[in-house]
């Protein structure tokens, strides 16, 4: 039977991710009076700062709009600049820089599902706990760790602002002898991810049972697991409908939120979801056989619609950059491998482009004058496309743990793993200032 209950959650703000947002439910006598996820970071202006700018600078600047998804900044920064300028890479760069992203993309998985994600399902308060009843987890964890980030730093330099990645190529690569040794690498820790998968194998019953559908957008090529290239695909209610890159801002449709100081997307609905959950729901058949296996022992080779699998999607995902990446670099050490140029602009004008960071698609926009000088650009980060999601599932959430008989300190756990499970960059998404100017 449900219980007349008073609620009054206000988590400022939530632990565990990066950036500030905050909680707020209050329920008077049953009846839900508030039910809110709130940004309240202050906005940050990097599209004004490349403005005036060089596009050989360009990058660099963008790049420290994040210190996680700071390659994946700079590979859709430099898409952009190269689309604006009518510059074509090598093959040889392409399966360089897909190595680059599948890095960061591991990287960042790693440190979310050991060490963010994993302790909400133990039980924990932060992964600290976890060090005296897990010691050889949290040893795995940091070890993957500093291998994904000697990986990155390898192909780009380093993996926090990295420094090789240019508009027309990569100004220094490996030589053969260090693929090899990265491809042996990664070979050698193949028993450490099969375990990363066994150990959240094991705690999937700890998911929370939820279920709202949504449409999930994400970048697909039809031909590959795509994190670098492609198209950008939607998927609503078992409908695909597929979307050139420079048609991002019809499919972003950003506005203003009251209490947010970063702007929400919609689609096709009031909502949509992006990351690693949607990526893995629209290219699911083009996992590599070894992560299409990790799917299934999951139980996720299908359609599912609990934004909590999102961190599972990410163990997926784990099992196949590493596996993909062994395949690239298999095509790289058999090829001419061999330092090449940079490819010199065509022309100035504009230009659009969207990678895969770990939490979901990334748009930047850019337009040049006949001096390569910046005159605008346009970034739209996966969490902001997220915000207006995680909101919905808050509005659909609440109701039910209330009907559930939830206690406040269940509701409030609740909603904060739910939070946790989209990995929020939240301190990037916030691009909106709203002056009013008195007279």
């Amino acid at each position: 039977m449900k219980q007349t209950v008073d609620v009054n959650i206000n988590i400022n703000h939530v632990t565990r991710v990066e950036g500030h947002g905050n909680i707020l439910v209050n329920v008077n006598n049953g009846r839900i009076e508030q039910c809110r996820w709130q940004i309240g970071e202050a906005p940050r202006f990097f599209e004004s700062m490349v403005r005036g700018r060089h596009y050989s600078e360009v990058a660099r600047i963008t790049s420290r709009i994040c210190g996680i998804c700071s390659i994946g900044h700079t590979l859709a920064s430099v898409k952009a600049t190269e689309a604006a300028l009518g510059i074509n890479i090598s093959w040889q760069n392409k399966k360089l820089r897909q190595l680059i992203k599948h890095a960061e993309n591991f990287d960042s998985h790693i440190l979310h599902v050991y060490l963010l994600a994993a302790p909400d399902l133990l039980q924990a308060k932060s992964f600290y706990p976890l060090l005296d009843v897990q010691p050889e987890v949290i040893k795995r964890a940091l070890n993957l760790k500093r291998i994904a980030h000697e990986w990155g730093s390898l192909l780009a330099g380093r993996t926090t602002h990295p420094t090789r990645i240019v508009p027309g190529g990569i100004t220094q690569i490996p030589s053969l002898s260090e693929l090899k040794q990265l491809q042996q690498t990664l070979i050698e820790v193949l028993p450490e991810v099969d375990q990363t998968l066994q150990t959240i194998k094991a705690l999937k019953e700890k998911v929370p049972d939820f279920d709202r559908p949504t449409e999930y957008i994400a970048l697909a090529d039809n031909k590959t697991y795509s994190l670098y290239d492609g198209q950008v695909q939607s998927l609503y209610l078992g409908e695909k409908q597929q979307y050139e890159v420079e048609q991002y801002r019809q499919i972003t449709n950003e506005y203003i939120s009251d209490w947010s100081t970063a702007k929400y997307c919609k689609n096709k609905s009031d909502s949509y979801m992006v990351g690693a959950l949607a990526r893995v729901n629209i290219n699911q058949q083009y996992l590599h056989p070894k992560a299409l296996q990790a799917a299934t022992e999951l139980a996720m080779n299908k359609v599912l619609t609990n934004p909590y699998l999102n961190t599972l999607a990410q163990v997926i995902e784990i099992v196949n950059s590493v596996y993909q990446s062994i395949d690239i670099l298999d095509d790289l050490i058999q090829s001419d491998y061999a330092p090449e140029p940079l490819v010199s602009p065509e022309y100035f004008a504009s230009g659009s482009s969207a990678v895969e960071v770990p939490r979901g698609i990334l748009f930047h926009e850019y337009s040049y004058d006949d001096k390569g000088l910046c005159l605008d650009s346009n970034f739209i980060i996966p969490t902001n496309q997220n915000h207006a999601n995680i909101q919905k599932d808050f509005e659909v959430l609440v109701p039910q743990l209330l009907e559930q008989n939830n206690n406040e300190e269940e509701i409030e756990m609740a909603l904060e793993m739910l939070v946790r499970a989209y990995d929020p960059c939240i301190s990037c998404s916030t691009h909106f200032l709203k002056v009013k100017f008195k007279k």
